[in-house]
């Protein structure tokens, strides 16, 4: 039996006494590209800051690699995660932010450590900006940035956190195909948490959609299938974007 990279077991999240999912189950598989999406404040980030072992969960277990739950601080993360932003360092040049993880979890002399953030940057497109500063980089450079900083180490896992946000359309797409070549061709686990629906259907294998009101995952698959074919009217009006007015006249 092939154990899932990720296994998320009657999970209960939330703040305080605010739940926003309750007894959620799900599986990421190897070498899948699984996206997390849903409508404003149903839960989407809050997940992803448990799954990376930024929250702990008071209910529930959440197992990476068969490993059991991930600890920040405690060993070499088997992960790589990119925020919002980029979450770039200004501070740091491009080739320092990408070196990071290596200097702080590795004991690679400082040329080998070049070569690997050069490897990385190349891999992202962005080779030859290893000396400037986050300020000199556009929105998508910094994304690309932050996805080679969540290779460094090299891990078979990516989390990332609405990779495609603020991004004009073009650089949105350019972004998206980026991607999906790391997962073909690298072999990458990807974790996207999103709500834009054309980065969705071009890159997602499966999905979850979470929901607010219910405090449940309400639907999971693909969502190209999802979107011709499921029942609810919450499902549909999420990915053929209908307004919730009018799927309560129907």
């Amino acid at each position: 039996m092939i154990t899932p990279l990720v296994d998320v077991r009657d999970l209960t999240i939330g703040w305080g006494e605010v739940v926003l999912q309750k007894n959620a189950s799900f599986q990421v598989e190897r070498g899948d590209i699984f996206v997390i999406l849903g409508g404003s404040g149903c839960g989407k980030s809050t997940l992803l800051r448990y799954l990376i072992g930024l929250e702990s969960p008071t209910h529930g277990e959440i197992i990476v690699d068969g490993k059991g739950p991930v600890r920040l601080g405690v060993g070499r993360p088997p992960f790589g995660v990119t925020f919002q932003s980029g979450a770039l360092l200004g501070s740091m040049t491009v080739e320092d932010n990408v070196g990071l993880p290596l200097q702080e979890w590795t004991d690679l002399p400082p040329e080998a450590i070049s070569a690997v953030v050069q490897a990385k940057l190349r891999l992202v497109g962005l080779q030859g900006t290893e000396t400037k500063a986050p300020s000199e980089l556009s929105g998508g450079m910094k994304k690309r940035a932050a996805i080679a900083r969540a290779m460094a180490l090299e891990p078979e896992l990516i989390f990332l956190d609405e990779p495609s946000g603020g991004l004009d359309p073009v650089t949105a797409a350019e972004l998206d195909e980026l991607l999906i070549t790391l997962n073909q061709k690298l072999g990458l686990t990807l974790v996207v948490v999103t709500h834009d629906l054309e980065s969705i259907f071009k890159i997602a294998k499966h999905c979850i959609m979470l929901d607010r009101k219910s405090q449940s995952i309400i639907a999971r698959g693909d969502p190209r299938e999802l979107r011709k074919q499921s029942k609810d009217p919450r499902v549909r009006n999420f990915f053929n974007r209908i307004p919730a007015s009018e799927v309560a006249d129907e």
